[in-house]
């Protein structure tokens, strides 16, 4: 690349394209702060006739467990069916060598709930979703302050 002219942004990006640019993230992530270590978690739970009522999906990566999803159907609430999955992916987040665990949620979601079971506010996005917030929260697990790199 000579010059600002032989440039171009193009806004239809192959799968090939997307490869380039993640495979290029990853190696310079690697280079700094070493691999990822990235594995699913995800756990489900089923009523009697294995009907899915609940579910949590995140994964595991660079010692940090993040929730991404959490979700409880609405006959089901109350049941401590929540709390039993977030307990399970934080014990399975431990036996990977998690220092602790990071997530998000809306206003209207569960903030409550994760701040009774330890999580603590570290940031606010104002106005997202517009005319409302976005918390994020997370948890280190007990005294493990030390640094996993895979």
């Amino acid at each position: 690349m000579s010059g600002e002219a032989e440039l171009r942004i193009d806004e239809e990006v192959s799968a090939e394209d997307r490869d380039a640019v993640l495979k290029g993230l990853r190696a310079f992530n690697v280079a700094q702060i070493g691999p990822a270590n990235d594995l699913p978690l995800e756990l489900v739970v089923r009523d009697a006739e294995g009907t899915v009522i609940g579910g949590l999906l995140g994964n595991t990566k660079w010692g940090w467990l993040y929730v991404d999803k959490l979700w409880i159907s609405e006959a089901a609430r109350g049941q401590g069916f929540g709390s039993r999955l977030l307990a399970r992916a934080e014990e399975i987040a431990r036996e990977r060598g998690c220092i602790g665990t990071y997530l998000s949620t809306f206003e209207h979601q569960a903030r409550p709930f994760y701040e009774a079971r330890g999580y603590q506010l570290f940031g606010t996005l104002d106005g997202f979703p517009a005319a409302t917030r976005q918390f994020y929260l997370c948890k280190r697990f007990g005294s493990a302050a030390h640094s996993v790199r895979g």
